[in-house]
């Protein structure tokens, strides 16, 4: 049987197709959804809550010339669906396949390319701009969801629209969800004004009251300033707490207006995100419209996957599941724990040994492992949303009070608030935990979520104290030493599961700065090589001083656990007595740990050459894996022990002594 999603080659066949045709395929792409990420997983979720939103922007507008711009991106599956992807989509996330987000070199109907929330208001706004200098007439739609507002650079921009463009078109995408449960006032206010009766009255009334007026400019005008005031007023009184006073035209005193209208820009809502006739003849209404406009579209996350609505969580970036269940695969027995949940269960003894320490995530409880605590002492918790500045300033300002907070951020969220690390936390010398999930790569996501960058960016700024672990007890024995110092504190770690490494009921106070070595030369004759396997890259240096040792070589294997303040005195003893030094790391190699070891080098005059391992001067794609990423660009053992022996040549290595080395 065909399917309309089959004959549906580009956005130009979704506008041949009738209401109830379209209504059909609606369905037809949830299936494809549900059916075609079972097998490798995916952002299902928010996907299945703009099915109607996404077919009826490509019914009235046409891109590539008209731009969508999508905050965050993880909800365009549809859209790719419906612009010429289909037949690599169950391909996507996956080693050479589509990638999960917005991709401008994917495709020209990909205008924007995202993975952080709150920069699609900047962007499109951007692209108004540039399109009022050309004199053109594309038309911009930014589509962004409820969560994107408790991000700082959304209300940056919104505060800029009509001071800038007199047409720009806003969908704000209110799911309620973003990947935790919203938190803060603007959730408060946005669930007030859906949930208002009055409001949703007079808005049903108004709409009947349009609808009866005669086509015209006047009637336009006459409509906007009904529509306005009725808000003004009803929000007014509706949104102030019991016994406020209220100034009812709401322009003085107490008034509460709406949002986005005080701000310039005409607001209509909330509708159905799920009425394809409704959205298609707003959308066109906002076409035509002559001044910035923001449509609030309420959808449901996980709309026609039963298990996707009861576990929206879950289902916002999932793995592998049954389509039937819902249900993940269980993990293989003997499968490490996560680093996550190593982290978080850390979190919870930190806590109820120490009273100073409290857990602060960006919205981020599940991905971080952060829900431990939440759930076991939710009040040394703190959820400040997506806003990764502000949780750092927050935490800035708690440690000066004598606490120390713990900020759970994956490694690449963390590079939006590098300027409140530098001059609110370092500049002051803040003794504020920094526990950077994600280090390294994140095969599935991409670029956008590679966490390759922090040891650059943080080696650079005094005060520091930076580490990476090499398995999980590792971890919890860095959590717990950086209680126990008073700097700003990183510690650095990998998506998935960790080592297989029992974790001690008490961790251990680690000597800042001190290197461990893990096995030392046998001074059996043999050229020596000494490797540095850092992190995450440690089990990989294991397997390669293994694979060297086999060969005639004589290995010395260092966890240097710290890459700032570097241990100067161990690594100038191997330096020195070394052949070869190999540093590994599962970083860049511009500006990375190995070039700190260069750095050191050259200053103590040492000329041992250094092979480094790690990701080269680019941008990483995504894969299926990251074991296939790590094998393309020579993060591994192999690759190791190859370019060792290239630095003695092909033949094998020859015993010789070495005076003075022991």
């Amino acid at each position: 049987m065909n399917r309309y999603l089959d004959m549906v080659d580009g956005p130009d066949h979704v506008k041949k197709l009738t209401l109830t045709q379209l209504q059909t395929l609606a369905e037809e792409i949830r299936h494809e959804l549900i059916d075609g990420l079972a097998k490798g997983g995916g952002h299902l979720g928010p996907n299945l809550g703009v099915v109607e939103l996404t077919i009826a922007l490509h019914h009235v507008f046409n891109t590539p010339k008209d731009k969508f711009v999508w905050d965050v991106s993880h909800q365009v599956y549809v859209h790719k669906l419906l612009t010429g992807r289909k037949d690599r989509f169950r391909t996507i996330r996956q080693t050479d396949g589509l990638n999960g987000f917005a991709l401008r070199t994917e495709s020209a109907h990909d205008s924007f390319g995202a993975g952080h929330a709150g920069t699609a208001l900047s962007a499109a706004l951007g692209m108004c701009a540039a399109r009022d200098q050309k004199k053109s007439d594309e038309n911009v739609v930014c589509i962004f969801g409820d969560a994107a507002l408790t991000n700082g650079i959304s209300f940056e921009a919104l505060n800029n629209i009509s001071h800038t463009t007199k047409k720009f078109i806003g969908i704000l995408n209110d799911n309620e969800w973003s990947i935790a449960k919203n938190v803060g006032a603007i959730s408060t206010y946005l669930n007030k004004l859906i949930t208002n009766p009055s409001y949703n009255k007079l808005s049903k009334e108004f709409e009947t009251f349009i609808k009866r007026l005669p086509k015209g400019e006047l009637a336009l005008k006459l409509a906007h300033k009904a529509e306005e005031g009725f808000k003004s007023a009803v929000n007014a009184v509706s949104l102030q707490p019991a016994g406020s006073p209220v100034d009812m035209d709401g322009r003085g005193g107490h008034g509460s207006p709406v949002l986005f209208e005080e701000m310039g820009v005409r607001y209509l809502g909330p509708i159905d995100g799920h009425d394809l006739p409704l959205l298609i003849s707003t959308l066109q209404f906002a076409k035509a419209c002559d001044q910035p406009i923001v449509i609030h579209v309420l959808t449901k996350k996980g709309k026609g996957y039963e298990a996707a609505i009861k576990s929206p969580e879950k289902f916002h970036g999932t793995g592998p599941y049954d389509v039937a269940t819902g249900n993940s695969a269980p993990a293989k027995p003997g499968t490490p724990p996560m680093y996550q949940d190593v982290f978080g269960q850390t979190m919870v003894k930190l806590c109820q040994k120490d009273s100073t320490v409290v857990g602060i995530t960006a919205a981020m409880p599940s991905g971080t492992g952060l829900k431990h605590l939440e759930k076991a002492m939710p009040e040394r918790y703190y959820d400040v949303g997506i806003a990764e500045e502000h949780g750092v300033i927050f935490a800035a300002g708690m440690a000066t009070m004598g606490f120390r907070p713990v900020c759970a951020i994956y490694s690449s969220f963390l590079q939006r608030a590098y300027d409140c690390i530098h001059h609110d936390v370092c500049l002051q010398d803040l003794p504020v935990i920094f526990c950077m999930d994600r280090s390294g790569l994140s095969a599935n996501d991409g670029p956008t979520h590679h966490g390759l960058f922090d040891i650059a960016y943080l080696r650079c700024l005094p005060n520091v104290v930076a580490m990476a672990p090499a398995n999980e007890d590792e971890l919890a024995d860095m959590m717990f030493t950086a209680t126990h110092q008073n700097h700003p504190a990183f510690i650095r770690y990998p998506r998935g599961a960790a080592e297989g490494v029992p974790v001690k009921d008490q961790p251990k106070l680690l000597e800042v700065g001190k290197a461990e070595v893990q096995q030392n030369f046998a001074s059996n004759g043999n050229r020596k090589v000494a490797i540095f396997g850092l992190g995450a890259l440690n089990s990989v240096a294991r397997k390669a001083a293994t694979q060297l040792a086999a060969e005639g070589y004589d290995v010395a294997l260092i966890n240097p656990r710290f890459t700032k303040p570097l241990d100067a005195g161990t690594h100038e003893f191997f330096g020195k007595a070394a052949d070869v030094v190999v540093t590994l790391e599962d970083h860049v190699l511009m500006g990375g740990y190995g070039s700190s070891v260069l750095e050191l080098f050259s200053e103590k005059a040492i000329s041992t050459p250094v092979v480094r391992i790690g990701w080269p001067d680019q941008f990483i794609e995504h894969a299926t894996t990251q074991d296939e990423l790590r094998k393309k660009y020579g993060l591994s053992a192999e690759n190791t022990v190859a370019k060792v022996k290239a630095q003695f040549g092909e033949a094998a290595a020859p015993a010789r002594s070495r005076v003075g080395v022991g």
